[in-house]
């Protein structure tokens, strides 16, 4: 009676009752958004495990020991690189002609179909499946074989044209379901999983969850189990109506994805399309960009197809957002500047209502007096008055020439993006992945915008400073010269960036790309050659272009 409860119960609460999921679905999103952002320990970790068994395979004696460890790296490699899958699968069948092991033969043909059914050439899956001799085939085998055949037909279900092929394709699914339930063990994960799909296709959807929510909680299952699990699970609730439920074992399901260390998966795309839908935009835009990264790594087409017919929705919600919070930034902006206007003229006013008050209450015979001081004192803020209005005019033109190269470059980098965003598109949509892989890794770009945008930065400030390079070799013992066909060099760049008031080391470091120490290095080095003392050297180089009053 007891566990019949603790069943409902599961059933009517998902993750209420099962240890390992006793996390908030919104804890689990935040969980997700940390392995997403570490999700290269994963990899790391998987890399670590494949370059294991490749020195194995290396040291193999015989080709028995060979033949193991190629079915090793197909199991590494499936989900994770179809292509490197694919060349494992052929190793073994190279392997199993040497041995003349019919068995062997098959499981490498069984291999190389699996990898065709996942990139979406299902015609050559079934011809290649057609080829194996069901009769010969081992009782080890049998279960892969059919589970082969209820995939790739359940998938030419899902994606076929005509309600006539669906109704096919869906009739050979069912026929495959109920052999392979009938040679995997009760008491398998892939019996439970093939059950449950099959109480979820005759819609009898708390039975499957029912089944499994009791697998789910065995200690042993490993993170692929928990992810295939947890999936099904969230296909349950989905087609009950429960969109909690589906929205929480789809959380699940990705977490395992992500900690497994696959590439081809389908949980987190649907979970980006339930937050979506939620109005949560940055978290379906961060998972659906995770999702096509790791399914064009992984070369997993089928994949990369469906994430594209839902990516240009999100992306444009997303920047469409994006544009809402600057615009919404603008304005918060100018409201604080006119409220510290506001703040000025309030203070300018009460002080001087108090210097009227003060000057009420001095007695007459000091009239002269203070008026003598005050005249002094005004020639003093004259002085300091005609110094700061130079230093502002100086700054507020700097920063007009600045903030218009600014903008000009900005709309120029944004075309310049547009043109290389379309660019790899194009490769993209012709399929041509590693040429997109290469564009992608290449530095080229960046490296050809920085060398722009110095000269763009070199050239607007000789603009603002004409004779600087003249002035500042005049203070040192040895002057220095830009390159052929350089406005400035990095030395020179360096204490531009000072005469514009930019002297913390880490700033310019940020700012030319080096690291501190090199910074440190150049203005130290530079100072050693000054004429006079070293000290007062970046003091005289702030005073380099002002014109003397």
């Amino acid at each position: 009676m007891k566990k019949v409860i603790l069943i409902l119960l599961a059933i009517a609460f998902p993750g209420l009752l099962c240890a390992k999921d006793n996390k908030s679905t919104d804890a689990l999103l935040r969980e997700i958004d940390g392995l997403i952002k570490n999700r290269r320990t994963y990899g790391v970790e998987k890399e670590a495990r494949i370059a294991d068994l490749k020195k194995l395979l290396a040291e193999a004696t015989s080709d028995e020991q060979r033949y193991g460890f190629c079915g090793r790296l197909f199991d590494e490699y499936r989900a994770y690189n179809l292509d490197s899958s694919f060349v494992y699968a052929q190793r073994k069948e190279e392997l199993a002609h040497r041995m003349d092991k019919l068995d062997y033969l098959d499981d490498a043909a069984m291999n190389m179909a699996e990898v065709m059914g996942t990139t979406g050439m299902y015609k050559e899956a079934l011809e290649l499946l057609g080829q194996i001799d069901k009769k010969t085939l081992p009782d080890y085998l049998y279960g892969y074989y059919y589970h082969l055949y209820r995939t790739i037909y359940g998938l030419m279900g899902d994606y076929a044209v005509t309600e006539k092929a669906k109704k096919e394709y869906y009739r050979m699914t069912d026929l495959y379901r109920d052999s392979l339930l009938q040679v995997n063990a009760s008491d398998s994960l892939g019996h439970v999983l093939v059950m449950a799909d099959k109480c979820i296709v005759h819609a009898q959807y708390d039975e499957a969850i029912r089944m499994l929510m009791e697998y789910y909680n065995k200690p042993s299952l490993d993170d692929h189990s928990k992810a295939m699990l947890t999936y099904t699970l969230s296909e349950g609730y989905r087609l009950k109506g429960d969109k909690q439920g589906q929205k929480h074992y789809l959380a699940l399901s990705a977490i395992a994805d992500l900690k497994s260390a696959v590439k081809e998966y389908v949980s987190l795309r649907k979970l980006a399309s339930l937050v979506y839908d939620e109005g949560d935009i940055d978290r379906a835009y961060n998972y659906l960009k995770c999702s096509l990264e790791d399914a064009t790594l992984c070369n997993a087409r089928l994949r990369t197809l469906e994430i594209s017919q839902v990516f240009p929705i999100i992306d444009q919600a997303y920047q469409l957002k994006t544009k809402r919070q600057q615009q919404e930034m603008k304005v918060s902006l100018i409201c604080i500047s006119l409220l510290s206007v506001f703040l000025l003229v309030a203070i300018f006013f009460v002080y001087k209502q108090m210097k009227k008050v003060a000057a009420a209450r001095r007695e007459v015979v000091d009239t002269n007096t203070l008026l003598q001081e005050l005249n002094e004192e005004l020639h003093d803020s004259n002085s300091q008055l005609k110094e700061m209005n130079h230093t502002l005019s100086e700054a507020n033109y700097i920063k007009e020439e600045y903030i218009g190269r600014y903008m000009d470059q900005c709309s120029t980098y944004l075309d310049k993006m547009d043109l290389y965003r379309r660019s790899l598109n194009k490769i993209a949509a012709a399929g041509r992945v590693e040429e997109l892989y290469k564009a992608i890794k290449s530095s080229q770009f960046l490296d050809e915008e920085l060398k722009e945008f110095y000269a763009n930065f070199d050239m607007t400030f000789l603009q603002l400073f004409p004779n600087f390079v003249e002035e500042f070799n005049a203070l040192l013992t040895e002057p220095m010269q830009p390159k052929p066909g350089e406005l400035l060099n990095t030395e020179l760049r360096i204490f531009a960036l000072i005469r514009l008031g930019i002297t913390d080391s880490t700033k310019i470091a940020q700012f030319l790309r080096y690291s501190v120490t090199t910074i440190y290095n150049y203005r130290t080095r530079v100072r050693n050659k000054a004429l006079g003392e070293r000290d007062e050297f970046e003091a005289k180089v702030m005073k380099i272009g002002k014109v003397e009053e």
